[in-house]
């Protein structure tokens, strides 16, 4: 499991996805989570803005990553 450190109170996703590498571009992370392939504390998230806080599990393809 990796963890990624949010500074403020949130991050969106397409914003994670963009800073870990995942997504080249925002139309690549928007396609990301357009495929259904992010779930969200066990769920699929389908809100490209979602806002993502601390606590929260995040999960593409084999990667686990917990927002801290």
């Amino acid at each position: 499991m990796q963890e990624f450190q949010i500074n403020g109170p949130y991050i969106e996703l397409i914003g994670l996805l963009k800073a870990l590498g995942i997504a080249e571009t925002g139309g690549h992370a928007k396609a990301i989570v357009e495929e259904g392939a992010v779930l969200r504390n066990g769920v699929v998230e389908l809100r490209k803005r979602a806002k993502l806080t601390s606590g929260d599990l995040i999960e593409i393809e084999d990667l686990l990553i917990k927002l801290v």
